[in-house]
């Protein structure tokens, strides 16, 4: 394998053929995932894997209904879990302070690193993946369908499947908006229109505007797809999750 080549195609899938993933294969992949770096080596980390159909049907709406959360053949939803470090702590009597803002981003990172590292391996063996940036939309409404016990929260999902048909590859902002060289350099206005300009000039982005009855594409970002409105709901919703169920 190219590894240049594959990390600089890879695709997001969002369509898979009927062919199911071996379930040796899925925890030989999750095994190797675990490798991945993460705080104190505590592995703040578990991860659900939904195959049946009425399990994958019962999480869809959850999702949005994206088709890919029915089409596909396996759904894994990645959590964050203090819930069985802080166990481990309890019988062997020490005093696990982990509920807490500093614990929940080293676990959130931890969750992130683990699925990544999943991500990456399953490509590499020939399965297509998507991300579902839903999950921490609905979290409460998640962790009641999955029986998620207190300190434990649903991070982030991934579809796994064969790939059915080549899936295009993704825009991406060009390497000098991302690189800061010793500090940050902010971006003057003619920067920011350049580092976006390709983005702009894409058919689809096109597309998209008309769809939706806009000027710019910045105004469906911000304005359709993730309103200020929406962010602020779900928002107060996964905060009122967390302090029931993380920071008590």
């Amino acid at each position: 394998m190219d590894i240049d080549r594959y990390f600089s195609t890879r695709r997001t899938v969002r369509r898979y053929t009927s062919q199911e993933v071996d379930d040796k294969l899925l925890t030989r992949l999750i095994e190797e995932a675990a490798h991945a770096p993460n705080t104190g080596n505590m592995q703040l980390y578990s991860v659900i894997v939904t195959r049946s159909d009425e399990g994958k049907r019962a999480l869809a709406p959850l999702h949005f209904n994206q088709p890919s959360v029915t089409g596909c053949s396996v759904l894994l939803t990645f959590c964050i879990d203090i819930n069985r470090f802080s166990r481990w702590c309890e019988i062997n009597r020490a005093d696990a302070g982990f509920n807490n803002m500093q614990m929940l981003m080293a676990a959130a990172i931890d969750t992130s690193l683990f699925a990544q590292q999943f991500n990456t391996l399953a490509e590499m063996h020939g399965l297509g993946c998507c991300y579902l940036g839903t999950t921490a939309y609905n979290a409460p409404h998640i962790a009641e369908a999955l029986h998620l016990p207190d300190g434990v929260v649903p991070l982030t999902t991934l579809t796994v499947g064969y790939p059915d048909g080549e899936s295009p590859v993704s825009d991406r902002l060009p390497v000098n908006g991302i690189i800061h060289n010793e500090r940050y350099h902010d971006y003057s206005d003619t920067e920011i229109r350049n580092l976006y300009a390709e983005k702009e000039s894409l058919e689809e982005s096109a597309r998209f505007i008309a769809e939706n009855a806009k000027e710019t594409l910045a105004q469906v970002y911000a304005e359709v797809r993730y309103p200020r409105a929406t962010n602020t709901l779900f928002s107060k919703s996964l905060n009122e999750y967390l302090d029931k169920t993380f920071f008590k």
